[in-house]
């Protein structure tokens, strides 16, 4: 059956698709440059409402399993792919990808020159676009507020370990928790909105999750969450970090088309020490920004610069753009979430470095 995935500039390209629809898909479109890692993508909140291009030619070999997802549900409205697999070859693997995305429900087109989409978006920017049977031009307005819909509403408790954190949650990766937990901790999730709440808790450290969209969508909570920060030891990740900088008064800008992908290399200003990372984000802290502000960069991007983690230059707090808890180079960073252990355990301590 045709497909056409149609960009708000008027650029369409024409492949496979795997349905049909009575109405276009539409989101925002973002390219993701991983070999691996599709399952994880798929259901990742801070891919909440987007379009994914996988670059790579062949997605889906080694199949879906049950334990390899981010959270409860896909999260994105559609998938575009060279090739999906209707086949899997790993041992742990439950189904194919081509089944679970049907089994799910997740639009998606092959036979699709993923690249040059890719090149497109380069060019352009980061854009919105639709997924129908014929061509169809995406409504002009972007979607905002993505965070308030992947956000929990209830505090939830997980594991009993000697170290009590709280997982503040922008949108959390099931990843994030199982690393937190492996390392010894109680976790509590506590939505955002619920920070006043947390206070009373008295946790030993607190973590800043990774989420979707825009971190000025929740400017109304900065003031609860620098009071917080003030009082407590603190790690940010991804959307986390960015919360930490604009709580601190830094500023973020969007990206032209972002990083997504697992192959990002990020440099540790204190030592030289170059580390691959995996990323997903389309904003960043402003390195200018924070010249005036408490924090200083301690992580830059190898390619184009861009701060991907700060450190506050008194307390107890440090975050990281990208996710340490991922493994593509295979654990460059995991270094990072025991840094933060580390941290935590120090009473007393003034900084991290």
């Amino acid at each position: 059956m045709k497909g056409v995935i149609q960009l708000e500039d008027g650029q369409f390209f024409e492949g496979h698709a795997s349905g049909e629809w009575a109405s276009p898909v539409e989101g925002e479109v973002v390219f993701y440059t991983g070999m691996t890692g599709y399952q994880e993508v798929l259901t990742d909140p801070s891919y909440r409402g987007q379009i994914v291009v996988f670059t790579y030619p062949l997605i889906g070999n080694y199949g879906v399993s049950d334990s390899g997802s981010e959270s409860e549900k896909p999260q994105v409205k559609g998938a575009i792919m060279w090739q999906c697999s209707d086949e899997d070859s790993h041992y742990q693997a439950d189904q194919s990808l081509a089944a679970y995305m049907e089994e799910m429900d997740i639009p998606y087109l092959t036979n699709i020159d993923t690249r040059e989409i890719t090149k497109a978006i380069r060019t352009k920017g980061t854009c919105r676009a639709s997924i129908a049977n014929t061509p169809s031009a995406p409504a002009p307005l972007e979607a905002a507020g993505q965070v308030f819909e992947v956000s929990k509403e209830t505090i939830e408790v997980h594991g009993d370990g000697g170290t009590h954190l709280v997982l503040i949650d922008f949108g959390w990766k099931q990843s994030i928790l199982d690393k937190l937990l492996a390392g010894g901790a109680k976790v509590t999730t506590v939505p955002f909105r619920s920070i006043a709440d947390i206070h009373g808790m008295k946790p030993d450290g607190i973590v800043l999750s990774n989420g979707p969209g825009d971190p000025k969508d929740v400017t109304g909570h900065l003031g609860e969450l620098k009071a917080l920060l003030d009082e407590y030891p603190a790690f940010g990740i991804c959307y986390g970090h960015q919360v930490i900088s604009l709580a601190y008064g830094a500023d973020t800008e969007k990206l032209p088309f972002g990083h997504r992908g697992a192959n990002h290399p990020v440099k540790d200003l204190k030592d030289g020490h170059v580390f691959i990372t995996s990323q997903n984000h389309n904003y960043v802290v402003t390195g200018e920004s924070l010249e005036d502000t408490p924090l200083e960069a301690r992580l830059v991007h190898v390619n184009d610069g861009s701060v991907e983690g700060v450190v506050h230059k008194e307390k107890p707090i440090f975050s990281a753009q990208f996710h340490p808890e991922a493994n593509p180079g295979p654990e460059d960073a995991e270094w990072m979430i025991d840094e933060f252990f580390t941290m935590v355990q120090k009473v007393g301590v003034t900084t991290y470095v």
